[in-house]
């Protein structure tokens, strides 16, 4: 199977240098190499990966590795949809930043101000929590998914689930551990930050994501899917591991995900959003600024508003969020600094070598030219 999935890849940028804009193609300084070795080294992961990658001179190239179906036989284009988890915290954090640019938000305001007695109990207090600190995770409140009644994720695969009730799940909790910065991850600080900009705009997270991100970048494979339990075709079916096979579970509610994971994308859309944003195009500087400030979170990296650092080399900073749902779908990318090399990794599977994956996005943005 990894020698099938190695010659499919091969074939793969063959054909999609063959079709990019032909001042590119036919330019003798694309080397495809760093792509054909990645791939080599994806085909390991045992499932569908979808990878968009940009560079300077090679341009944005999309293609991948496995089956984007494994009932079906099809494989993998490139092209796919895909949820993309919590990479949705950084679109959110950016309609944040905005709101904040345009002097309707302050990020030193606190929650109170925003939702006045919702966070009030023996635990937590709105009174003392900053909008900075839900996009930094760093109020203190703990991850709703930690409430009992995620125990059983699949029990509620079908439900509709708006995302006061998911805060409401996370202020029963005890609080949760925190690294030496004060950092715990909680998707509970970004579906507050919805509902932040809910009450500031009218309009809800996914409304304002769609006017102010995906309709104004022209993002046509990008959507907010509410109810809607399924993906836009072509999609990257999704496995996770039951009893020690891999079953589909690509259809799936995730309403309760809302500001902390909800989007669909490809890896084309995203790729564009990341280099857009990097590049200043979606943020004032003074904002993006305040997105790259960032702490040591709990596993020793850098998070700032929204979005994760990576120090690839010493001379080599690149920027991306991780994402991932119960579904299986997973999410990875990073950004170089100055938005010129990118690489966009969505996977059909939550069952993988992490460390592996993470290797090669580090190998590929760093040889890419």
């Amino acid at each position: 199977m990894r020698g099938t999935a190695s010659a499919v890849a091969a074939l793969a940028i063959t054909a999609s240098l063959a079709v990019a804009p032909a001042a590119r193609a036919a330019s003798p300084a694309c080397d495809a190499r760093p792509i054909q070795t990645a791939l080599k080294a994806l085909a390991s992961v045992g499932t569908g990966v979808a990878v968009t990658v940009r560079s300077p001179l090679c341009g944005v190239w999309k293609g991948g590795v496995g089956l984007a179906d494994r009932r079906t036989g099809r494989k993998v284009t490139g092209d796919e949809h895909s949820r993309i988890g919590s990479d949705t915290k950084t679109w959110t954090a950016t309609v944040v930043l905005q709101l904040a640019g345009e002097g309707r938000i302050n990020l030193d305001d606190t929650v109170e101000r925003y939702l006045p007695g919702l966070i009030r109990t023996k635990r937590y207090d709105g009174r003392k929590i900053t909008i900075r600190q839900l996009l930094q995770h760093t109020s203190g409140l703990p991850d709703y998914l930690d409430a009992p009644f995620w125990a059983d994720e699949e029990a509620h695969r079908w439900d509709h689930i708006e995302p006061l009730q998911t805060v409401r799940q996370a202020l029963a909790l005890p609080a949760p551990e925190r690294a030496p910065s004060g950092f715990a991850y909680a998707n509970t600080n970004y579906n507050l930050a919805g509902l932040i900009v809910a009450k500031v705009t009218g309009r809800g997270i996914g409304a304002e994501i769609d006017q102010r991100i995906i309709k104004r970048l022209g993002l046509r494979e990008t959507s907010w899917p509410g109810d809607r339990t399924t993906i836009p075709k072509p999609d990257l079916r999704s496995y996770v591991k039951r009893d020690g096979a891999l079953v589909d579970r690509t259809e799936w509610n995730t309403s309760e995900a809302d500001a902390s994971g909800e989007l669909i994308s490809t890896g084309a859309d995203a790729t564009a959003f990341w280099t857009v944003l990097m590049t200043g195009k979606l943020l004032a500087p003074a904002q993006l600024a305040e997105m790259k400030q960032t702490i040591v979170d709990d596993y020793g990296q850098d998070y700032g508003l929204g979005i994760e650092g990576y120090r690839i080399a010493p001379d080599l900073l690149a920027w991306g969020h991780s994402g991932g749902m119960a579904s299986g779908h997973t999410f990875r990318n990073a950004v170089t600094d100055d938005g010129q090399r990118a690489v966009t990794l969505l996977i059909g599977t939550d069952t993988f070598d992490s460390d592996a994956v993470q290797t090669v996005i580090n190998n590929l943005i760093r040889d890419l030219r």
